[in-house]
């Protein structure tokens, strides 16, 4: 792993992203295209000189400073549950070619294929940032979305501790957090997240796509296995956080089979309640998911993108409010039709629980309340 000091610039792909083979040992993505707003485009292809029998090559990280002068990100989407959220880290080493983040690379002119899970963006001033946030004058606390984008206990935060740096500022003002993630690095922080739990200051989502080991393997090659995330839920709700369980994304013809053994092992595992989106393929996630079908599940491609299309009008991706993350016709009122059976028939229809915004308090000695000494 290296790092470069400094922020990013627009010119920074000539220097840092040089175009890797496809399908990078460890890695999600197949390739490593342009973004949509380069001038010019690069494109991998085999010019019959590489070892088609060799093992591709390992492609290290890279990670650079990332220069914001803000933390916490705001949205006014009517088809998520919360308006604001904080992303300790750009680009996601999980490599999940699904990743509906992807596309949000190209803005600071890296790829969303392989770049976006080998090119990170952290921020070590995160909490600095959060704290000056939380003083400011007439500051109103309401819940924050801890890792919407990105997965904020991917990989590098073993090392790094962003996240939990940023988890230890919420505490300390008792600021009421949501927290997903597919990882199960998250019981690190178990010794932060149960005492405000027991404040209601905190609620949990982790991700499951598929119990098929090789199937997760191949989609999430650097996430945790299903069967870790499973203990992941009981580690959460032993430590008295309620946990929900996404079921995201759920793709036809592929994972959709799994809908009821998931849900019931989830719930054998603690899980309060239970949610889904179905598979999205915005903008550069198209081309590089077909990709990724092409190479580990040939046979079902034509059929998986079949039964997607069907779902979506007639094309690929439907980005309309309120049907981007349910779609339409009558595989997706079948798949809706499950989902809701399987939720009542194991217990995960417990409402979930609202998060309490009246403790929050600056404490002694921050900027927006100073020592009386």
């Amino acid at each position: 792993m290296t790092e470069r000091p400094g922020g990013y610039a627009l010119n920074a792909p000539q220097e840092a992203s040089p175009l890797h083979r496809p399908g990078a040992r460890g890695r999600g993505a197949r390739s490593n295209n342009s973004g949509r707003f380069e001038a010019q485009g690069r494109e991998a292809f085999d010019d019959g000189w590489t070892d088609a029998d060799g093992e591709p090559p390992k492609l290290a990280t890279l990670v650079l400073r990332d220069a914001s002068k803000s933390i916490i990100s705001t949205n006014q989407s009517p088809d998520i549950s919360f308006d604001q959220s904080i992303n300790p880290y750009r680009g996601c080493e999980h490599g999940c070619i699904y990743c509906y983040a992807r596309p949000s690379h190209a803005y600071w002119g890296y790829s969303p294929g392989l770049d976006f899970e080998s090119v990170i963006f952290a921020k070590p001033n995160g909490p600095t940032l959060l704290e000056d946030h939380f003083n400011k004058a007439g500051y109103q606390p309401k819940p924050i979305m801890i890792g919407a984008n990105t997965d904020a206990w991917q990989p590098l935060e073993r090392e790094r501790q962003h996240t939990r740096d940023i988890l230890k500022v919420c505490a300390r003002y008792k600021h009421p957090i949501s927290v997903i993630t597919k990882s199960a690095l998250i019981r690190r922080d178990l010794d932060i997240l149960a005492p405000m739990a027991a404040d209601g200051l905190v609620r949990a989502a982790i991700s499951i796509a598929t119990l098929d080991r090789k199937l997760a393997r191949d989609m999430e090659p650097r996430a945790a296995a299903p069967h870790r995330r499973l203990e992941t839920i009981t580690a959460l709700k032993q430590a008295g956080i309620p946990v929900t369980v996404m079921m995201a994304p759920v793709i036809p013809a592929l994972t959709d089979h799994e809908i009821e053994p998931l849900l019931e092992a989830a719930a054998k595992a603690g899980a309060d309640n239970a949610a889904y989106v179905l598979l999205r393929l915005p903008l550069e996630i198209r081309d590089l998911f077909r990709e990724w079908l092409a190479d580990k599940r040939p046979d079902a491609a034509d059929h998986v993108m079949s039964l997607i299309r069907q779902m979506r009008g007639g094309k690929d991706y439907d980005a309309n409010w309120g049907t981007r993350g349910r779609g339409t016709g009558p595989y997706a009122k079948l798949i809706a039709s499950r989902f809701r059976h399987a939720i009542k028939r194991f217990g995960l229809d417990v409402p979930r629980q609202a998060l309490d915004t009246s403790r929050f308090a600056r404490p002694l000695g921050s900027a927006g309340q100073p020592s009386l000494f």
